[in-house]
């Protein structure tokens, strides 16, 4: 099998390489086939973020999406008919110019002969210390600033340590690097010239394609052509942002025959709303994804936030966590907590729904069948007595693995429990509905006592292992913990002051 050429642009004109296998990542084209050194290799996982970069595809309303990207595990397929941007591009591309102001009026400006304001930022506030991770955090600040100053959007310290969660800096660096977040917008402004690249990616999509029958990496543009091709070759493997797939490739060194992509089928990257439900296609990113949920339930903003970096956000999808199964992904405990249903499809016998629980068999183990792929979640939407509280426990505030993850979802009503949703993982072999606690609560007053036998009934249901993130012990504490916590919360007393306390901790205050 072959594969297709690959095609993007960069510095505004297009690239295409020949011959690229199908599990080759994007770092790897950059630094090897390309040349391209500065993008860095730090952890080869998606977790420092050295190896940054930003890319930029059509949003469907006239304007371009920008995302800050994880390149070493990024399939490097996956960016065919994108735009890229690396740290050596910046000061280089000629869509990228500057803006006239009042007090600077377009032709006094000059190209090329200064750098972009993320760039810039880093120098004024000497954000860069031994340099490694310098291009990556510029890439960052890039997508930032494209997507915050270049909107008009002031950038506060708080969201500037959100945006670069995915970034790690081993010489304790952040303050100044947080500063030049906040200084870009301060800078003579640039921006893309949106216009001329959304012309010339439209040009780059007319490029005629040899068929898709027999390639190595097929990427389909419909639901019906991606059950198809799933029917034709039940043993490719399907990937979706390649968040877990790509470090199997960077890390062990894994090699894919065929791969079969499936974020370019229309249907799959849709969020449909109705007045009972949303419909969040498999394909849609985990950033696009928690902007919906968080509008619908806003206190879910910090558990979206603490859900990996957001390169990995960017990359990701809901769908791919979903079908992964991992006992210790964030996405399903909650998605449980909200009652969701998952669509499976296939070519041969349509669509069939069930409850998100009920996709799992055993460790990273599910019932779907060769031939059939998930396509959609669908969640109903809240009644007005519904509380809802994520939480995730894990080592490290931004960008880690949960030890734990508790998601309530309590319906009361009079004093009353009159249901519950409880998901919970990182305490058995797949992501779990607390069926017992959900009896043990519901139809009950809504009391301290309540909480106590609850909280008993939550830590005898699961027999959760140690392992290096906690033992089981710790596990089975914790959840009864949260459970209490919730009640408290509930009360109006918000989160013990311990909690509240270690929870305001970031790497910038203890530096």
């Amino acid at each position: 099998m072959t594969t297709r050429p690959l095609q993007f642009l960069r510095r505004g004109q297009p690239v295409a390489l020949g011959n690229v296998p199908p599990d080759r990542t994007l770092l790897e084209v950059l630094r090897e086939d390309l040349g391209c050194t500065g993008t860095k290799e730090g952890c080869g996982e998606g977790d420092c973020g050295a190896c940054t970069v930003v890319l930029g595809e059509p949003d469907g309303h006239g304007k371009l999406r920008y995302s800050a990207v994880n390149s070493c595990i990024r399939l490097a397929h996956s960016i065919d008919g994108m735009a890229l941007w690396t740290a050596e591009d910046l000061a280089e591309d000629p869509l990228i110019q500057p803006v006239a102001t009042s007090t600077q009026p377009a032709d006094q400006t000059t190209h090329h002969s200064a750098l972009h304001p993320a760039q810039e930022a880093m120098v004024q506030c000497h954000g860069s210390q031994c340099g490694f991770c310098t291009p990556g955090f510029v890439m960052s600040l890039f997508g930032m600033y494209q997507n915050r100053v270049c909107k008009g959007q002031s950038i506060s310290r708080a969201q500037a340590q959100q945006d670069l969660s995915g970034n790690l800096c081993r010489c304790t660096g952040y303050r100044p690097i947080l500063d030049a977040a906040q200084q870009m917008a301060q800078l003579p402004p640039m921006a893309v010239n949106e216009a001329d690249l959304l012309q010339k990616l439209e040009l780059l999509a007319l490029t005629p394609q040899a068929p898709e029958a027999n390639l190595a990496y097929i990427a389909p543009a419909t639901q019906a052509e991606l059950l198809a091709v799933r029917a034709a070759h039940p043993q490719a493997q399907v990937v979706a942002g390649a968040t877990d797939v790509g470090p199997w490739v960077s890390k062990q060194h894994r090699q894919l025959a065929q791969v079969l992509d499936v974020t370019r089928a229309a249907e799959l990257r849709r969020i449909d709303d109705t007045p009972e439900h949303i419909a969040i296609g498999a394909a849609v990113t985990l950033t696009e994804v928690f902007a919906r949920l968080t509008a619908q339930w806003p206190s879910l903003a910090e558990f979206a936030h603490r859900f990996a970096g957001l390169p990995v956000r960017n990359s990701g999808t809901l769908g791919g966590n979903v079908a992964n199964g991992s006992p210790i992904g964030d996405s399903m405990p909650l998605l449980i907590a909200l009652r969701a249903q998952v669509v499976l499809a296939s070519q041969a016998r349509g669509e069939r729904a069930l409850p998100l629980e009920a996709l799992y068999t055993g460790y990273r183990q599910n019932v779907m069948a060769p031939d059939e792929l998930l396509v959609r979640i669908v969640v109903s939407k809240p009644a007005s007595s519904e509380q809802l509280k994520a939480y995730k426990i894990s080592k490290r505030f931004d960008d880690d693995i949960s030890a734990v993850c508790l998601v309530l979802n309590l319906d009361i009503a009079d004093g009353t429990v009159q249901r519950a949703s409880i998901g919970a993982g990182g305490v058995a072999a797949t992501p779990v509905r607390a069926q017992q606690t959900e009896a043990a609560l519901q139809g009950q007053p809504w009391t301290e006592a309540t909480v106590q036998q609850a909280m008993r009934v939550l830590q005898a249901e699961f027999s959760p292992i140690s392992d290096m993130r906690a033992s089981g012990d710790y596990r089975r504490t914790v959840l009864g913990n949260l459970l209490q916590r919730f009640w408290l919360e509930s009360q109006g007393g918000g989160a013990p002051a311990s909690i509240a306390q270690l929870q305001a901790t970031h790497l910038e205050d203890v530096l």
